[in-house]
Formats: C-alpha cells, sequence, structure tokens
C-alpha cells in the first residue's frame, strides 16, 4: 500500500529536507515517526527538498 502524506512544518529549527549525520532533519524525524506507526515501511519519496531554516506548506512525499 502506497500512502500519501501532506507535510506542514516550521523549518527553523532544521537544517533542511535531506537526512545528515548528527544534524537533525525534516527527513530523519518524519522517518522515525513513521517506524513508530508503521514498523515495515519502506521508502519514503518526496516531491521536493528544503534547505536549512526554510518553511514548507503542502509538501508532498509518498511512503510505501
Amino acid at each position: 500500500m502506497k500512502l500519501k502524506l501532506t507535510l506542514e512544518y516550521d523549518g527553523a529549527g532544521f537544517h533542511g529536507w535531506a537526512r545528515q549525520p548528527g544534524l537533525r532533519t525534516v527527513e530523519a524525524v518524519v522517518e522515525d515517526a513513521l517506524g513508530g506507526v508503521f514498523p515495515h515501511w519502506e521508502g519514503l519519496a518526496v516531491a521536493g527538498r528544503t534547505d536549512t531554516g526554510v518553511h514548507a506548506t503542502g509538501q508532498v512525499a509518498s511512503v510505501e
């Protein structure tokens, strides 16, 4: 099953979308949250990435 996620966040506390070792990123937080709800999820895909400090409304991602 594929799920569509529509995300909104204040990027002030994040170092962008993409996971980076030792930094708080949106991708890492979303993946950690998904793991708590769906222990066997595979592949998070996002329609666009944000830079450090950039906010988002209506950012679309999908997960299987």
